[in-house]
């Protein structure tokens, strides 16, 4: 049995348990730090007088970061290796959360939140590249779904905290606690990630066979010498010819879906999370902290979306856990459009319902990009379809706060069904069907379609 082998075939062991709650810990911080904003805010807007558009940039400035920081370091990632990078992002992350905490104005916390948007972008490709490459076949899917499901419970857990907070303190005043938090929690993510080897497959690619060997040894407990006809040449390829390759012709096709997947899914999830409190007030849910509560309460359907979609991603299958889902997403969203001055209970079931048909492809986002390019660019090309999203994900969260003055929530809800739809559109014009198969076999350009996976002799 070949080393890849072994690593595709082997069962889950302390390793990958280890490896996935350290994975993990950057989309969890990812979903907690965006998220809290929406509570802080209130505070830090109480404290410092601030314009729509200077709240807009607020929550739009780490999903600017991390369009660059997803780019720049997810190229860089390729070149240099995952495990280099895989405690230095967080560590930029933890002083800016810290930093956020002592800011004297709008533009300060504008910057501080562009810097831990650069280090959470450069996060995606680093983590999920390393989990993916050291992850078993048959486990793929939900081990890497679970990055999907971290940030959802990240998210959660900052309404949370921010609830605990504003009852503590009977209002918004401990705005600077919260924004705190979320370097104490970085804090205990990098100690995790102490200890965890290089990728095997990164280290082939570079032509660092007796690496990949020691690795795969230690990991796996096996030695397989086999290793040792392979070329020690280095295949890396250099930045711009990277670029060049996952954005030209032969992945096109496989980076606009993906980035449509992300793109549709991610603005109108990031705009109820971070702009979740404002939605439900301009939608009349208002009163002590309900708006917090509210939007808690959507959150955990988020969460329990993502679980719920964690099993069919690996037995019905990536496409169809893809493509469905998109479909009942822009029900309620035309529902809320339609009827912007419903009953409370009809706002919150609309909202609930979306984020719990959101499951499916809120793991694809994470999913897809993963499998479906090889080795030498798999973090470049994460790095461009995570930059993709941000651009709908970051324009989508400057302009709510000005969509709500002057569109109205039913325009907003509006908008957000138009990309729905265009996301189901897409994924299913070109959703390939990724589940059983090796990384390699996904990775290459030969479609395989959902009959010819189905009618296919088991490995």
């Amino acid at each position: 049995m070949s080393s890849l082998a072994v690593m595709d075939e082997a069962p889950t062991s302390k390793f990958h348990r280890k490896l996935l709650i350290a994975c993990c810990g950057g989309p969890f911080l990812d979903g907690y730090i965006l998220s809290l904003i929406g509570v802080a805010l209130v505070g830090f807007a109480a404290d410092f007088p601030v314009s729509p558009v200077q709240v807009g940039l607020i929550g739009a400035a780490s999903l600017i970061g991390m369009f660059f920081g997803a780019i720049i370091f997810g190229t860089l990632t390729d070149r240099i290796g995952r495990e280099k990078m895989y405690a230095v992002d967080l560590m930029v992350l933890v002083g800016a959360c810290f930093l956020t905490a002592f800011v004297q104005g709008p533009w300060q916390l504008i910057l501080l939140r562009f810097i831990i948007g650069l280090a959470i972008g450069a996060d995606y490709p680093i983590a999920t590249s390393l989990l993916t490459e050291f992850t078993p076949v048959k486990q793929r899917g939900f081990m890497i779904g679970l990055s999907a499901l971290a940030w959802g419970l990240g998210a959660m857990t900052a309404f949370l905290v921010g609830w605990i907070m504003v009852e503590a303190s009977g209002g918004y005043e401990l705005w600077r606690w919260m924004l705190l938090s979320g370097g104490i929690l970085g804090v205990i993510v990098v100690i995790i990630r102490r200890g965890i080897p290089e990728s095997p497959r990164w280290l082939i690619q570079k032509g660092r066979i007796k690496e990949a060997e020691d690795v795969i040894e230690q990991v796996y407990g096996h030695r397989d010498m086999s290793l040792r006809a392979a070329s020690t040449e280095d295949r890396t390829l250099p930045t711009f010819r990277a670029l060049r390759l996952v954005l030209g012709r032969k992945y096109r096709k496989r980076v606009i879906m993906c980035g449509v997947l992300y793109f549709a899914q991610i603005t109108p999830q990031y705009a109820i999370y971070i702009f979740g409190p404002m939605i439900l007030m301009s939608f009349g849910l208002e009163g002590g902290s309900l708006d917090i509560i509210g939007t808690a309460v959507i959150s955990l359907l988020f969460v329990l979306g993502n679980i719920a979609a964690l099993r069919p991603v690996e037995t019905l299958g990536r496409r169809p856990m893809t493509v469905i889902p998109f479909a009942l997403m822009s029900v309620p969203l035309i529902a809320l459009w339609l009827l912007p001055s419903g009953p409370v209970w009809f706002v919150i079931l609309a909202f609930c319902f979306y984020a719990f048909v959101s499951g499916g492809p809120s793991l694809m986002e994470w999913i897809y990009p993963n499998e479906l390019f090889p080795t030498e660019i798999r973090a470049t090309a994460v790095g461009i379809v995570v930059a993709i999203s941000r651009i709908g994900a970051a324009t989508g969260t400057f302009l709510m706060p000005i969509g709500l003055a002057h569109m109205g929530v039913g325009g907003v809800m509006l908008v957000g069904a138009v990309l729905t739809v265009i996301g189901f559109v897409v994924t299913y014009a070109w959703a390939e069907e990724t589940k059983g198969r090796s990384l390699e076999d996904t990775s290459s350009i030969t479609v395989i379609t959902p009959e010819q996976l189905a009618t296919a002799r088991p490995r």
